[in-house]
């Protein structure tokens, strides 16, 4: 896919400077998603590739060097992830789709390759369906559980936002949300920021063509946390109506929420206080899904999955991700 960068605007803000650029560093993926820069100074990021798709392949984890600029396979099949971190020892840790993919969290060691399952069933019965994750300062996980694609019966009764504790012990912290999408932590650990993404029905894949997609509940949500990690009470920061609403989520190190808007025609990332108030905003070529800040000496600059492709922007704020803490 290629676009004009002349396109590409920022509505000059104190996030993107005046002359920020977006770069498009790789265009060949299915669809793009959960992208997490590792402690090796790699970018990693996830090709969905839905079997309802001529080609479905159950996955790719994409790696990208920005020291050679150049995009490789990590693994293949990803077993159907699409949201990804990495954990205070430097682990990646995957969230595991349905659609013949494991419905669960794993992690892998990226020296020896050797993966191991952290979360599988709650209950006694598989996720539905793994989305996204977030990881805080305890090294307590968060991760959102909807169902978007996939044939595989839903056996958990709700769509619900889970932490995984060190232990690996699951509770369900959050069961009233209308399929959770992007999950982020504030930097002092007391927010926990969801995307509510309702898209109406259970496999917007194999819709018949023609068909209009139908929205639920679009909002981003902030619920506060304790220092257990248990989630209280919730506050609507955005309400995006009847419009496509937010994906991916991410925080930096002023507590401003970045969020993957899927809204058309204005798609492309926007930044947000911890109050809702927009702080700025920046147009992607096609509809974003993830982001994700580099480390070290690329701090600032923010990586964005969109469409079929991973770009890139410098900002004038430095990310923030517990597992670098």
């Amino acid at each position: 896919m290629s676009f004009s960068l002349a396109a590409i605007d920022a509505i000059a803000g104190p996030v993107f400077p005046d002359n920020a650029t977006l770069v498009p560093l790789y265009e060949g993926g299915s669809f793009t998603e959960g992208v997490a820069a590792g402690h090796d100074g790699n970018v990693y990021f996830l090709d969905v590739t839905p079997t309802a798709r001529p080609g479905g392949a159950l996955g790719y984890v994409m790696k990208f060097d920005p020291r050679k600029g150049a995009t490789t396979l990590f693994r293949s099949p990803s077993g159907g992830a699409n949201g990804m971190k990495f954990d205070h020892e430097g682990r990646m840790v995957l969230a595991l789709g349905a659609d013949c993919g494991a419905r669960a969290v794993i992690r892998t060691d990226l020296v020896s390759g050797k993966s191991e399952l952290v979360a599988g069933l709650y209950g006694g019965k598989p996720f539905n369906s793994p989305n996204d994750l977030a990881i805080d300062k305890a090294g307590r996980i968060y991760v959102t559980d909807p169902r978007y694609i996939g044939h595989e019966s839903l056996e958990q009764p709700v769509y619900g936002v889970y932490r995984i504790d060190p232990d690996q012990s699951v509770r369900l912290i959050l069961p009233g949300v209308q399929k959770p999408n992007g999950v982020a932590v504030s930097p002092d650990g007391t927010t926990l920021y969801v995307a509510e993404h309702n898209i109406v029905g259970n496999d917007i894949v194999n819709l018949p063509k023609g068909s209009v997609l139908k929205y639920g509940p679009m909002r981003l949500l902030a619920f506060s946390l304790n220092e257990h990690g248990e989630a209280g009470a919730a506050r609507a920061l955005v309400d995006y109506g009847d419009r496509d609403g937010p994906d991916g989520l991410l925080t930096d190190e002023s507590g401003n929420v970045y969020v993957a808007e899927r809204k058309d025609p204005d798609f492309g990332i926007a930044v947000y206080r911890p109050d809702g108030t927009r702080l700025d905003f920046i147009r992607t070529p096609a509809k974003p899904t993830n982001l994700g800040f580099g480390r070290g000496v690329e701090a600032g600059r923010l990586y964005i999955t969109a469409g079929k492709g991973l770009y890139s922007v410098e900002t004038a704020q430095r990310g923030w991700d517990a597992a670098s803490r």
